[in-house]
């Protein structure tokens, strides 16, 4: 007898793929729906959430920016501080990522994550402006982890905050910003230690390397090896990898990088792990590939993406 196989794993792997390739674009947040998807997770455990709302809710932390496909380049990758008009822009993306999903088979378990990361316990967020209990269980994590995250990751007119300082951020923002309750579990979790391994990583044990010449993150994988050739997407410059033991490093060779070098990747390595355990606890009861919203993105977009 064959092996069974959850019909929701392809679904799953869809989602995962779509908001990799939106990440690819953005030369300055390597590794972070990787990150706000684990600190999710860690919360949602910490919560005592049963394994299939934790799965759900660190699904919905991959794709919060899923939204951000419609966004110019121009924009994501701006050095400087955004313009209220380009602000305006950005604000669109939940909404948009919202538009995206509502089609795709799994949309009423991500749904929440997406369209509400950016809702503030006080009303004062967007899109909706809802308010406290108004703001699923889902949004309130997810909102949580990704302003963690954005105030812990360097950009191009700031270096990322301390763990320490950002966890005083939001406890300074307990009822205003945060939902209260998981804010305060998040500190502990963070006064506990249990963010270090996350905070400045892409994947387990791959720390994000900056680039020496303009400072976007290259992002580097596990099956980087030493001496590989590896490329800032927003410069194009070639940098060396130097691999010691634990400690990861980049030296520039002063060589720029070709188009097929710069290409977009996907870590397929790791969104089949995260594949894997996701599905674990989720699961559909009707057989569905996901297939045609899929191509209906490409299409859409006229994005290259893997087969």
């Amino acid at each position: 007898m064959a092996a069974y196989e959850n019909p929701a794993k392809p679904l799953i792997k869809s989602l995962f793929v779509m908001a990799a390739m939106v990440e690819a674009r953005d030369s300055y947040t390597g590794g972070h729906l990787w990150r706000v998807s684990q600190y999710s997770r860690i919360l949602a455990e910490y919560g005592g959430l049963p394994p299939n709302v934790v799965a759900r809710i660190s699904l919905g932390g991959y794709l919060h920016d899923l939204g951000k496909i419609s966004v110019p380049d121009a924009i994501l990758n701006k050095k400087d501080v955004l313009t209220a008009e380009e602000y305006a822009i950005i604000k669109t993306h939940p909404e948009v990522g919202s538009r995206l999903l509502s089609d795709h088979p799994l949309a009423g378990l991500t749904g929440n994550a997406v369209i509400q990361h950016h809702e503030t316990f006080d009303g004062l967020g967007y899109p909706h402006g809802l308010a406290g209990d108004q703001i699923s269980l889902d949004g309130s994590i997810v909102s949580i982890c990704d302003a963690f995250d954005a105030m812990t990751s360097t950009r191009p007119y700031r270096k990322g905050m301390s763990i320490e300082y950002a966890l005083a951020q939001i406890q300074a923002d307990l009822g205003r910003q945060f939902h209260p309750e998981w804010s305060k579990k998040f500190i502990e979790l963070g006064g506990a230690g249990f963010f270090k391994h996350i905070v400045g990583h892409s994947e387990p044990g791959m720390t994000l390397q900056e680039c020496p010449i303009c400072g976007p993150t290259i992002v580097i994988s596990k099956k980087h090896r030493h001496g590989d050739r590896v490329y800032c997407r927003a410069c194009g410059s070639e940098a060396l990898l130097q691999k010691e033991n634990s400690s990861i490093s980049v030296k520039i060779t002063g060589r720029k990088g070709s188009a097929k070098n710069l290409m977009p990747e996907i870590n397929n390595d790791l969104l089949d792990d995260l594949v894997q355990e996701s599905s674990k606890y989720i699961s559909i009861s009707t057989p569905h590939s996901g297939s045609d919203w899929y191509r209906q993105l490409r299409i859409l977009f006229r994005l290259l993406l893997p087969r």
